[in-house]
């Protein structure tokens, strides 16, 4: 999968454009990052928690 990056990227001249390019693979790539952040969101929305210690 490295080597197949890296000559899209060798062949784009290092244009990331390349992945968005057709409207196949940009509906696949948006569907991915929409996953992604759809599974990081509960993560976000509970807020960071802290730590405070319990005195005996």
């Amino acid at each position: 999968m490295e080597d197949a990056f890296r000559q899209s990227m060798l062949l784009s001249q290092g244009l990331f454009s390349i992945f968005f390019s057709n409207g196949l693979v940009s509906t696949l790539m948006v569907l991915a990052f929409g996953l992604g952040g759809w599974g990081l969101l509960p993560k976000f929305r509970r807020g960071r928690r802290r730590f405070v210690p319990v005195k005996p």
